[in-house]
């Protein structure tokens, strides 16, 4: 049933397209692919083109939203965490000494923000995997076409996408994604997601195993020793959730304490064997730009320690102090390189504690919705976070772009099943009992 537009300014038949879930389905797909190829888009259109397609997506999002206002339940639309984080980094534009950088941080984060609130109010958890789904078989297929031409029929670099041409020498390769580790998150998510689709049967099982195929192939020809260690990560973590699902209701929580027990020793042993494991993954002399970047980093938080040098999202390269980083590195950085210690360092103390507050909420419930629901859907936010959070130790992707969008959307599916608010409302009298 499509909703009506009450009082809409808008004619009635364009408020029941508007309000339909064929225009929501498009617009969720639209967002999706925008979110997966802003590398892409940057190359062809500039930062210009990319920013009148965001424009006019938060556009047609609102008026969608409008539209279907009758049927969306607006009470504790948005966890408190992500409301105190964006509020916090909306706040550092007082004190940031980047304004003009700052104000549009914050704008293109709040785009990307708003765009994952749509889409998570429009659509169900499977409708969200399937467009996903959707989305990251074409990119991952226009990527590795892309590299086939570059690199085995042109045998030519593809200069204005990054592309090398590596493929005959069995990679790394980057795709449309500006760089092999984005392209691995990626690929690892499509991976995820296509085995979601596979086992919920979202999907047909020719499909679905082919397009587990491609992801498992973009992951290899990735060739990034970071991605490769998220994917071990995900892949404990997803058998834990298959032994947690087949175990008795009753015994959960014991499991659930063990498992939080086995994880806390293993991260203090990778802690105290992190100079072995990093030879292991042959990644030393990038882990020394890593360290010298980190090492500056940490220096510089100390002259603002509470309020942080002021949010910008992607780094602002012209101006102070992140010409200073690039110097020291001795290349241009796009990020911290790590996302807990870029926001420490752009908001401070504050804006950290805020964001630990908004993935730790979203992986708690994610993980605890995961674990408890029947319905197998539900083990992909969990999953998508742990991706992303563990990647978060190597990349800043989860603060910006769809690393972002991705979070946003999995902390309000999350929050929608397990959230105090949306409790009181429906049982008042339980809660003043």
């Amino acid at each position: 049933m499509i909703p009506r537009a009450h009082n809409s300014a808008v004619p009635s038949a364009l408020a029941r397209i508007l309000a339909s879930p064929r225009f929501a389905t498009s617009l969720t797909h639209v967002a999706l692919g925008v979110a997966f190829s802003i590398s892409l888009l940057k190359s062809v259109m500039g930062w210009a083109g990319l920013a009148a397609v965001l424009v006019g997506l938060v556009a047609l999002a609102a008026f969608s939203l409008s539209a279907r206002r009758a049927s969306i339940e607006w009470h504790g639309l948005l966890p408190i965490s992500i409301l105190v984080f964006l509020g916090w980094s909306t706040l550092t534009l007082v004190w940031s000494g980047y304004t003009v950088a700052t104000l549009t941080g914050v704008g293109y984060q709040l785009t990307f923000a708003f765009l994952a609130v749509y889409i998570a109010l429009a659509r169900d958890t499977i409708q969200i995997v399937r467009a996903t789904g959707d989305v990251l078989r074409v990119l991952l297929g226009v990527s590795l076409a892309l590299e086939v031409v570059s690199g085995l029929l042109l045998d030519l670099p593809i200069a204005f996408l990054g592309i090398q041409g590596n493929l005959a020498r069995l990679g790394p390769i980057q795709g449309i994604f500006g760089s092999r580790n984005v392209l691995g998150l990626v690929a690892l998510l499509a991976f995820i997601t296509f085995a979601v689709e596979l086992r919920s049967r979202s999907l047909r099982r020719g499909p679905a195993i082919g397009s587990l195929v491609l992801a498992g192939l973009c992951i290899l020809l990735a060739g990034s020793p970071v991605i490769m260690l998220v994917a071990l990560f995900v892949g404990v973590a997803a058998l834990a959730l298959y032994w947690l699902r087949r175990t008795p209701a009753e015994g959960r929580w014991m499991l659930q304490l063990g498992l939080l027990g086995a994880t806390v020793i293993a991260l203090i042993g990778a802690w105290i064997a992190r100079g072995r494991l990093i030879e292991l993954l042959n990644a030393g002399s990038e882990f020394e730009v890593r360290y010298t970047l980190w090492r500056e980093m940490w220096r510089l938080i100390a002259l603002h320690p509470l309020e942080g040098w002021g949010w910008a999202g992607y780094w602002p390269n012209n101006v102070t102090p992140y010409g200073w980083l690039d110097f020291v590195t001795g290349r241009d950085q796009s990020s911290g390189l790590n996302a807990f210690l870029d926001v420490y360092f752009q908001a401070g103390l504050v804006g950290f504690l805020a964001f630990v507050a908004l993935v730790g909420l979203a992986f708690v419930r994610s993980w605890l919705l995961a674990s408890n629901k029947r319905t197998f859907v539900h083990v992909w936010p969990a999953l998508t976070l742990v991706a992303l959070l563990v990647a978060s130790a190597a990349e800043s992707t989860i603060l910006v772009e769809f690393g972002w969008l991705l979070l946003v959307v999995c902390a309000m599916k999350a929050s929608q099943g397990m959230s105090w608010r949306s409790a009181l409302a429906r049982h008042p009298r339980r809660f003043e009992d």
